[in-house]
């Protein structure tokens, strides 16, 4: 058997000392720099990773050599010190050197009491986390007799008297600390929250301070912005003693508060000394910083110092004050916060520090939170909303049908689903809280759901929707408004100032538009035209259009849809005041326009006038076996003309109007789910047609521009020949995942899971771009594109177009923008400045 090697190597923490993150631990640097700033910390030793390794695996430590660093009456604390402070580690261990002879020193300087308590501390900590002792047998209040319980039961139980040795007591603490790392619960806690499988361990030794003695002792913490909002705001604890106490003898709060004693009152120097270290830190270290402290006897010791826990708000409010204050640069507030994380600032959500009662989970499909009564049916959202009564309307899953009552809704919850499902894209283009997939049974007839443990609520309950955390809350939460302040504003301009690819918004309505406007979008990239049509109105003359049974019948009934159509373009574009709103032409299957059940078909029937068989039938030839596959998109086009007709009248009306009220405009057209060049011919013709004709009625000239949007592989794949008839090529990747796939996105959340789970797909593809596969047919659709027009512009205007690693992709492959949901404009902003300041130089192209 190998002797074991006798290791002794530790570094006393000094302004020189050679100190590094990776060898020693955030909490030693961290230490540092505090000595460096001339602030009274405790002696303090750190042991590097390698050390800490070797007595986990059994090696001798020279621990007398240690202890002797802190002189024959040591006591200190073991504190772990990881490389990053999110790993955790083991709990911090006190008083370690205490026993009877300590005992002794200190009942003579702060009495019997003070003593009695600090070594029965020790002795309970050493027997549960050490020796691994029962802890029903150490379960000793302070008191008469307590200390004297705790070292027989030690005794009884090991065989051997409480050891006396301070070297001994340290070796075995720092042996059970390094061993406890490497636990196989402590190294999974800790991947769970992101630490490499390899993650390693410093530990530091402190001098103690004790908190107690004679005039103001006792120890706590203090930090200097509140940890929800980021406002300026002392905030923290103090726990006073005194010489011959066992205990505190008062919690006090720090600042002055009518609701008791203060240390602010009870010792305004010591209160102002400890501002005045916040604001060193602050300066020096460039970071909002909470403080650990112990006082005694009126002295300040600094024992430790971390980063300030923040939320997203407060991240943003404390970087840019940061760096107005010239502490960090604007580059360095930049990246500070989290992309992703800013969703939690644009929407009302639930207060951290609130109880939660869960009633249940599903997918967080939709950002914010939003209370009221649940609705199982668009109608009753509507009449919730008529009497202006919020409202949650719950779906096993949403369709066009029901998009009224989701705009009636606060939020929206569905049964299934998953990240691109119909509920969640319409939820985030509304900017609604919306959780999909959720563990509960709907029973739609009885207007009830059921949760996981038999719980049932009825139409009328109250609930919570937290769609950032993805939680089904009982009853009414405590919310948080949105923080839309100037902090948020200031970041996203600086955000503007050095991204170097576009962000559009996806807007379908002008409350899209206007909240596309609202987070600085640089233009509508995708506005869907279909949904449009779903208002009661529009509805039954799309209806008749469907009914039509010659191409003038059709023409007629569109006629009277173009004024509607015209007013709604000529809206967006005198909201968006010149800057570049891409028009996608008709594109859902016409079956979706029309009711499906006996009761709906009955009331179309009466509206048309005709025969309710002939409604029946007309409704079943329509139907398809696979619609989103169907006759869908250019394939209207080609085949019902007229649509695309008017809608192209409509856009090209719109553009004079605006002309002439000053909203000048270039309209982009795009055409959807081409796969063949002569599709994009065919449309082209007819749209150029109807563009000389509008100039000849209307004796105005303007320009537009047509594009296509690429959502099939074919598509992609022929990119080369569709781009000599296009001005833009716009991938739609939520349609382009699902085809390269042969996934439905609607249904791929029943086992999307179980597919993550098991590492079939690294993340799910509809909600990640999958950047080996889709991305490819993206990067070959770009780069035969490009090769056949030079000039032509790149996008991606699919639900992928906001989530950071496909801002990533995009930036790299050189396209010129993407295109999201209004809501999820800033987060792209952030994102897109964050790859622009990691990575300077733009890619090549595809």
């Amino acid at each position: 058997m190998q002797k074991p090697v006798e290791i002794s190597e530790f570094v006393t923490l000094t302004p020189t000392a050679r100190v590094e993150k990776p060898r020693h631990g955030w909490r030693a640097k961290c230490l540092q720099r505090l000595i460096r700033l001339d602030l009274p910390v405790p002696k303090t030793v750190a042991l590097p990773v390698e050390t800490v390794r070797a007595i986990a695996a059994g090696q001798v430590f020279d621990a007398q050599a240690l202890a002797a660093e802190f002189g024959p009456e040591m006591l200190v604390s073991v504190r772990p010190s990881p490389e990053n402070p999110e790993w955790g580690g083991p709990g911090t261990v006190l008083n370690v050197g205490m026993n009877d002879e300590m005992h002794a020193i200190l009942s003579n300087t702060h009495g019997s009491e003070a003593a009695d308590a600090l070594y029965l501390r020790f002795v309970q900590g050493y027997a549960l986390h050490v020796a691994r002792l029962d802890p029903d047998m150490f379960q000793q209040e302070p008191g008469p007799g307590a200390l004297e319980a705790a070292l027989d039961a030690y005794e009884e139980e090991t065989d051997e008297r409480f050891p006396q040795s301070g070297a001994q007591q340290l070796a075995e603490v720092l042996r059970s600390m390094a061993r406890a790392w490497e636990g196989t619960t402590a190294r999974l806690l800790r991947q769970a929250k992101g630490a490499p499988p390899d993650a390693v361990l410093g530990l530091l030794v402190q001098e103690m301070v004790l908190g107690i003695g004679p005039g103001l002792s006792g120890s706590g913490t203090m930090q200097f912005i509140d940890s929800v909002t980021g406002a300026p705001q002392i905030t923290g604890r103090f726990r006073g003693q005194s010489q011959g106490r066992t205990a505190a003898v008062e919690t006090l709060y720090l600042t002055q508060d009518p609701r008791g004693a203060s240390l602010e009152e009870a010792d305004a120097e010591v209160f102002d000394e400890l501002r005045s270290y916040g604001a060193i830190c602050r300066e020096r270290l460039r970071e909002e910083m909470q403080i650990e402290f112990t006082i005694e006897s009126g002295k300040v010791h600094l024992i430790d110092a971390v980063r300030t826990p923040r939320s997203a708000r407060a991240a943003v409010r404390v970087a840019v004050a940061l760096a107005e204050d010239g502490v960090i640069s604007r580059e360095d507030a930049l990246l500070r916060v989290e992309p992703r994380a800013i969703t939690e600032l644009l929407h009302y959500q639930v207060d951290p520090r609130a109880p939660r009662d869960v009633l249940a989970r599903g997918i967080a499909a939709s950002p914010g939170a939003a209370t009221g009564k649940i609705v199982f049916s668009a109608a009753a959202a509507q009449a919730s909303a008529a009497r202006d009564e919020p409202c949650i309307l719950v779906r096993r899953e949403t369709s066009p049908e029901d998009i009224r009552g989701m705009h009636a809704a606060v939020a929206v919850l569905t049964g299934r689903g998953g990240m691109t499902s119909h509920a969640a894209v319409i939820a985030r283009g509304l900017g609604l809280p919306c959780i999909v997939g959720a563990e509960i049974e709907i029973q739609s007839r009885e207007r009830q759901f059921r949760g996981p443990r038999g719980r049932i609520f009825r139409e009328g309950d109250i609930v919570t929707l937290d769609g950032t955390n993805g939680e089904i809350l009982v009853g009414a939460a405590e919310m948080l408004a949105p923080a839309l302040d100037d902090g948020f504003r200031t970041l996203l301009q600086w955000a503007d100032l050095v991204r170097d690819i576009g962000i559009r918004a996806n807007a379908d309505t002008p409350d899209d538009a206007r909240t596309a406007l609202m987070f600085e979008a640089d233009g509508i990239g995708l506005c869907r035209t279909e949904h449009m049509f779903f208002d009661e109105d529009r509805l039954t003359v799309m209806r008749e259009m469907i009914f039509a049974d010659s191409p003038e019948d059709r023409r007629a009934a569109l006629e009277r849809l173009l004024p509607m159509q015209r007013a709604d373009f000529l809206t967006l574009f005198e909201l968006m005041k010149g800057q570049p709103v891409c028009i996608r032409l008709f594109d859902p299957p016409l079956h979706e326009f029309l009711p499906h059940d006996r009761e709906g078909m009955r009331e179309l029937a009466e509206a048309l006038d005709r025969p309710l068989s002939e409604v029946t039938r007309r409704v079943a030839a329509l139907s398809e076996f696979n619609p989103m596959l169907g006759m869908r998109g250019v394939r209207l086009g080609v085949t019902v003309p007229e649509i695309y007709d008017m809608q192209a009248r409509a856009i090209f009306e719109a553009t004079v109007e605006a002309a002439r009220r000053g909203a000048e405009v270039v309209p982009e057209i795009m055409i959807p789910l081409v796969s063949a060049s002569r599709e994009v011919e065919i449309v082209k013709t007819r749209v150029d047609a109807v563009a000389a004709a509008v100039r000849n009625e209307t004796k105005s000239d303007f320009t537009y521009r047509l594009g296509v949007m690429v959502e099939t592989p074919r598509a992609a794949l022929r990119a080369g020949e569709i781009a000599e008839h296009a001005a833009f090529l716009s991938f739609g990747t939520n349609d382009l995942t699902q085809m390269t796939y042969g996934l439905s996105r609607d249904d791929a959340g029943r086992f999307m899971s179980t597919y993550v789970n098991q590492q079939v797909y690294s993340e799910d593809p509809f909600h990640i771009l999958d950047v080996e596969g889709v991305g490819e047919l993206l990067l070959i659709g770009a780069g035969r594109g490009r090769s056949a027009r030079p000039d032509v512009t790149i996008s991606v205007c699919g639900e992928h177009g906001g989530n950071p690693e496909s801002i990533a992709f995009c930036r790299a492959a050189g396209f010129d923008y993407v295109s999201c949901s209004p809501f999820r404009v800033p987060v792209a902003r952030l994102a897109a400045a964050h790859y622009a300041l990691l990575a300077p130089r733009r890619g090549s192209g595809a």
